[in-house]
């Protein structure tokens, strides 16, 4: 599935990915291949994208996620280095 994070000032990430976890206003959860759609707000947090047995990890401080056709748009208010 594509993944991009994006903050107000530049694009943080973009490919593909195999799953994206996710800290969720109630709670963290991971998002799949196929998922259901999907809009979230986000709290502050990491926010974990899977490539097979790699992974990276960006720190958000809080924002909005929309889940549709394989492709997941996270909206972050920033990204801390």
């Amino acid at each position: 599935m594509h993944v991009e994070i994006v903050t107000p000032d530049k694009k943080v990430f973009e490919g593909e990915a195999d799953g994206v976890q996710l800290p969720g206003t109630l709670g963290s959860f991971e998002v799949l291949k196929n998922h259901a759609p999907i809009i979230s707000t986000l709290n502050k947090g990491k926010v974990r994208v899977r490539t097979g047995k790699d992974a990276q990890f960006f720190e958000i401080t809080g924002g909005l996620v929309e889940v549709l056709h394989n492709k997941v748009i996270v909206l972050a208010e920033s990204v801390v280095a």
